[in-house]
């Protein structure tokens, strides 16, 4: 038990120092905001990136889920309540874990689509979800730990008001990795719009092919993965 021993003191250390709660209080706030708007745009029955052309691949399957009928409610409904829950302090936790279920599904279907208008905040909301899960570790725990209580060393007192340099540097380093790589990860996308789709091709060697995806996605209305495959043929 040393090792979760020395996990229960890195946390209780983590929980009572006041940078650290500034930043929990601001994860749950703006995970909440973010939820609570697409929730009740659902709720209202408005398609959800109305912007978006149906045959784009992430408007499609909007546009699909937006006609599912009380499914597409449900869906609303379980954001709002799990926006909720994570602002109230006794149901945080079960709040994050339904947070949870929710992202990661917008997160793996936003990069599997390659929609621009996710691929970044989506991995940033799970990464700030998952710090409300770990925050919240010492209810979290004895759903998976024996039943024992672990003796902690609290005799070192702790700076309670240091800021956690590394900690912080970390969240920046992320942040910035996230946006790196969500930037270089894909070569060609699909864009938003037609005319944004073809900015990424004007001027290149594979102008002309690039135009023709373009076209595959967002007027022939064709699945990514074809649209994909037919550009990668002709450049070759």
């Amino acid at each position: 038990m040393e090792f979760w021993a020395k996990i229960d003191h890195v946390h209780l250390t983590v929980k009572e120092n006041r940078w650290h709660k500034y930043f929990y209080v601001f994860c749950r706030v703006s995970l909440a905001i973010g939820f609570f708007i697409a929730g009740m745009v659902k709720i209202m029955g408005e398609r959800f990136a109305s912007g978006l052309s149906d045959v784009h691949p992430m408007g499609s399957y909007l546009e699909a889920l937006h006609h599912t009928g009380y499914y597409y409610t449900f869906i609303g409904v379980a954001q709002v309540l799990a926006a909720l829950l994570i602002l109230y302090h006794r149901t945080v936790l079960i709040g994050a874990l339904l947070y949870f279920s929710i992202i990661v599904n917008i997160w793996i279907l936003s990069w599997a689509v390659r929609f621009d208008g996710s691929l970044m905040s989506s991995t940033l909301m799970v990464l700030a979800n998952l710090y409300l899960i770990c925050w919240n570790y010492d209810r979290l725990k004895y759903l998976f730990l024996p039943p024992k209580i672990t003796v902690l060393d609290l005799t070192k007192k702790q700076n309670k008001n240091k800021f956690p340099l590394k900690f912080f540097s970390a969240v920046l380093l992320a942040i910035v990795l996230v946006f790196v790589i969500t930037i270089n990860v894909f070569e060609i996308r699909p864009r938003n719009t037609i005319e944004q789709c073809k900015m990424q091709f004007e001027n290149t060697a594979f102008e002309d092919e690039g135009f023709e995806f373009c076209e595959c996605v967002h007027s022939k209305g064709d699945p990514l993965n074809s649209c994909l495959d037919a550009f990668e043929v002709a450049v070759k």
